[in-house]
């Protein structure tokens, strides 16, 4: 499978999930032959406990990527996360960074100033934001990928749910929820799924046939209404393993006033969540 991802890190620090959200930037750098870079960086006044049970999560990742032969580099700094990272990225050219979303980052908007967002917003790469919802095995089978009519960055985005996909051997559904179609004085208009499919956007006929492409199990499913209550009930209904997602595409400004469907989702979903900020140009 070709890749624009040959460098991937993997941002770990004192929380388990960061470990978790490590292990799915194991699993993709295994399936596309990639350097891993474990990265931890303490910030100023930072307990040596916590310290220690970060260096400990980088020992382990470590210890586990050099079994399965994947050539991996791991980093400890201290200083300002952001920073630090956004140094290695620029120095080493990584073309993905994990990061995972904090507890502390459900209970504030998470537009408002995190960590996790502060990295896809400002980090020259692509990013790959990890929502762990359980902290057991990563094992994926059934991955669920809401998209919208228009897809920017499609190829990046099917590249990357298509090798999750081969790194777990799972399948992937392709989710749209669009707007219930409506006419003046008679209301919601309800159309057949084969209706639906001939309506499909042409992004998300592209992103469909690159999976076809690759060689990836999958299936498209439309259900016009709310984008992210549909997201979250269909993970549940379904049992869905793994949401990928993309980031928001509506402006700071907008999603301080309004929210998005993104954040709903984060807050939310049944199951671990994915979302991915592309970077590479198609």
């Amino acid at each position: 499978m070709e890749t624009m991802y040959k460098k991937i890190l993997a941002a770990v620090n004192e929380h388990l999930n960061s470990e978790v959200a490590a292990r799915y930037a194991l699993n993709l750098a295994q399936e596309l032959h990639a350097k891993l870079y474990i990265c931890f960086v303490a910030e100023e006044g930072m307990p040596p406990h916590d310290r220690h049970i970060a260096e400990e999560a980088i020992q382990r990742l470590f210890d586990d990527a050099l079994e399965r032969n994947i050539q991996a580099e791991s980093i400890a700094s201290t200083g300002n996360p952001l920073r630090e990272i956004g140094k290695i990225v620029r120095q080493e050219r990584i073309g993905l960074v994990f990061a995972s979303t904090r507890r502390e980052d459900l209970e504030k908007r998470f537009y408002a100033g995190t960590v996790a967002r502060s990295l896809s917003l400002k980090l020259p790469c692509s990013v790959a934001l990890v929502r762990i919802a359980h902290s057991g095995r990563v094992r994926p089978g059934r991955i669920l990928v809401p998209v919208k009519a228009r897809i920017n960055r499609v190829r990046e985005r099917a590249l990357f749910v298509s090798a999750m996909a081969k790194a777990f051997g799972a399948k992937v559904f392709v989710f749209h929820a669009p707007k219930p179609l409506e006419k003046l004085f008679s209301g919601e208009i309800h159309l057949t799924p084969p209706e639906w499919e001939e309506r499909r956007s042409t992004d998300i006929a592209h992103f469909m046939s690159h999976l076809t492409q690759r060689d990836i199990e999958h299936e498209g499913r439309h259900l016009p209404g709310g984008i992210a209550r549909n997201i979250t009930v269909e993970a549940f209904a379904k049992r869905h393993d793994l949401i990928i997602m993309g980031a928001s595409e509506r402006s700071l400004l907008a999603s301080l006033l309004n929210g998005s469907p993104v954040e709903q989702v984060l807050r939310e979903t049944p199951c671990d969540l994915i979302i991915l900020k592309p970077r590479h140009e198609d």
